[in-house]
């Protein structure tokens, strides 16, 4: 029997879907392969378990500016599991202009959520990362029903500056979500407040000024202290050294998309997973692997953020468990060839080690990729 070459890439951000990297990979290296395009949780999450087998299914949501757009989820009828991804709703990718980190709202992820639900998912896997807004997940909540209202009862806008009003939270009308097991797939270990906190660390990358960041941790932490109130959500947790009666604000990943990770964790009674480890078990990664002669995972950039639960590393991991060697491909990379051998990687191959040209390797991504594959199976795969 001819041992395959497992593929298991990551998209090539603003190039390539992970779909896409992994055919040329494919078609480049001319021997038996198996493409499984992987994620961790954030752009292309849905993409990549549409590649595995999931269905696609494609509705109308609240854009993170209010205006109406088509997004996906990708739904598995066998066991009724949906993988709903923020981005593709809530996103920076969904912006029609400039960023607008006081109104963006994660609205659209919400109605995402619900339309699973109302399709009977047993559980929906929600991959966090790419989002545009910084509300809390306070958006998320409202389109499942909750009401978050002022002193006067009037509910308020979306967008997270609008809950340093926040009174009270009505969850009379919020949806039946018993039976339904929720997921968060993030790597992301930030609470929801404080100088490691949602609008600090991930402000300022939606646009917000100092001045903006100021504005939203105030708004976040009165989300959270009628949060505890209203909700039970007590106890104390520490976060930067500081303890504070804050509950699952200060959970690890509380702060995760803007928020969004406290409002999963405070209404939805999610797990927060390592995203990567949990997605490549729900794409079946651990079968494919066995037997196996090589994997070849890889993604844009091979950089410091690599290190840090990424797509490329998380492969390379569950490959070790299976004594599988793993070599990468990437747009470029920043690691040393020791850093690469320590997470697992027993080599790389970038474009740029083809064409120096950021600009031409971008536009040629796929070809200069079934190049770099020739050499990985010249290098790793002939005469063994």
């Amino acid at each position: 029997m001819v041992q395959q070459v497992l593929i298991a890439p990551d998209k090539f951000k603003g190039s390539l879907t992970a779909a896409e990297v992994a055919r040329r990979v494919s078609a480049g290296l001319g021997v038996p392969t198996v493409e499984l395009p992987v994620a961790d949780g954030g752009d292309g999450t849905v993409d990549a378990a549409v590649a595995c087998g999931f269905d696609r299914i494609t509705i109308g949501v609240t854009g993170p500016t209010g205006e109406r757009i088509p997004a996906s989820y990708a739904w598995h009828a066998a066991d009724d599991t949906a993988v709903v991804e923020l981005a593709e709703a809530s996103g920076l990718r969904r912006l029609p202009g400039e960023r607008e980190p006081l109104t963006a709202t994660s609205y659209g992820t919400g109605e995402l959520v619900a339309d699973a639900v109302r399709r009977g998912a047993k559980r929906v896997v929600l991959g966090l990362g790419g989002s545009a807004c910084t509300d809390g997940g306070a958006g998320m909540a409202q389109a499942l029903g909750a009401r978050l209202l002022d002193g006067d009862g009037n509910e308020l806008p979306r967008g997270g500056a609008a809950l340093a009003g926040l009174d009270r939270i009505d969850m009379s009308e919020f949806m039946d979500i018993s039976g339904v097991e929720f997921v968060v797939a993030s790597d992301v270990d930030n609470p929801l407040l404080g100088p490691h906190g949602a609008a600090a660390v991930y402000g300022p990358q939606k646009g917000a000024t100092p001045e903006d960041v100021k504005t939203l941790e105030a708004a976040l932490s009165r989300l959270a202290a009628v949060a505890t109130q209203t909700h039970g959500l007590l106890g104390a947790v520490e976060h930067d050294d500081t303890p504070r009666p804050m509950g699952v604000a200060g959970a690890p990943g509380a702060g995760a998309a803007g928020g969004v990770g406290f409002a999963a964790l405070a209404f939805l009674h999610a797990d927060i997973r390592p995203g990567i480890d949990y997605l490549l078990g729900l794409l079946g990664f651990g079968t494919h692997v066995e037997g196996a002669r090589l994997v070849v995972t890889g993604e844009g950039s091979l950089d410091e953020q690599s290190l840090r639960g990424k797509a490329p590393i998380g492969v390379a991991q569950a490959a070790a468990k299976a004594g599988v060697p793993v070599v990468a491909v990437c747009g470029r990379r920043t690691l040393s060839d020791e850093e690469l051998k320590a997470a697992g990687i027993e080599a790389a191959y970038a474009l740029t080690d083809l064409e120096p040209d950021l600009d031409r390797c971008i536009a040629e991504a796929g070809p200069l990729l079934e190049r770099l594959a020739a050499r990985i199976a010249a290098d790793h795969l002939e005469g063994k």
